[in-house]
């Protein structure tokens, strides 16, 4: 189902997509005081809307990013290593702060 989804928003023009955002943006500010109040029917529908928010979102950074989704253009160049270091000690094993 959530692959419609996506092959949907693709479809959609930059504007289209910038206000279907905005409609989604004011329903998740409604649903979250219908949640505070109390009177929310389907407590499913903040994960829905978030969702698709965020799938509007990553369709629109794929789009003014270039063609490449975000995931691949987060994968490391080959070759590159990441030099391990040790972490840090907690503030309670340091010595205190000097004043």
């Amino acid at each position: 189902m959530a692959m419609d989804k996506i092959t949907d928003l693709r479809a959609k023009s930059d504007d289209q997509l910038s206000e279907q955002l905005l409609e989604l943006n004011r329903e998740a500010f409604n649903l979250r005081f219908q949640s505070a109040t109390g009177q929310l029917e389907r407590p499913t529908r903040i994960r829905e809307v978030r969702r698709g928010i965020a799938r509007i979102q990553t369709l629109q950074a794929e789009r003014v990013g270039g063609d490449e989704p975000a995931k691949k253009a987060a994968k490391k160049p080959a070759g590159l290593t990441v030099k391990k270091t040790s972490p840090k000690p907690s503030r309670s094993k340091r010595a205190p702060k000097k004043k």
